[in-house]
């Protein structure tokens, strides 16, 4: 199959996980874009899943990684509408929520990286 289907089949299920997930988590909060931060973190975990399983167990093959990565979890991590989000809660002078939006994002998606690849490198997954 053409790694450009395959993308833009990855994209589609992303785009959709992205909606159904991300209103799933913000229907429990205000204003907090809880949704953005909590489809951020998932990614960021599952990228690490996916590319640390791919680089060290070589679990995943060339067209799957690009499927799974630039398709589904490049449309499903929201670094634009996180940025959006972001800008909106300082024009709206809620600057306590900005500072944790961006703490909260920045921490919890390293974290994930961190907790995907010691899942895959530090326990010895096969």
């Amino acid at each position: 199959m053409s790694i450009w289907l395959l993308v833009g089949f990855g994209g589609f299920v992303g785009a959709i996980l992205r909606y159904w997930l991300s209103n799933l988590i913000q229907s429990s909060f205000i204003t907090f874009p809880a949704g953005t931060l909590g489809v951020n973190f998932l990614g960021s975990f599952l990228l690490a899943l996916i590319m640390y399983a791919s680089e060290y167990r070589g679990v995943f093959n060339e067209e799957v990684r690009i499927c799974l990565t630039i398709g589904v979890l490049g449309t499903f991590t929201t670094m634009s509408t996180f940025s959006y989000e972001s800008m909106k809660l300082l024009e709206q002078s809620e600057h306590m929520m900005f500072g944790f939006n961006l703490l909260g994002n920045i921490s919890l998606c390293l974290l994930a990286i961190y907790l995907g690849k010691f899942l895959v490198v530090g326990m010895g997954m096969k």
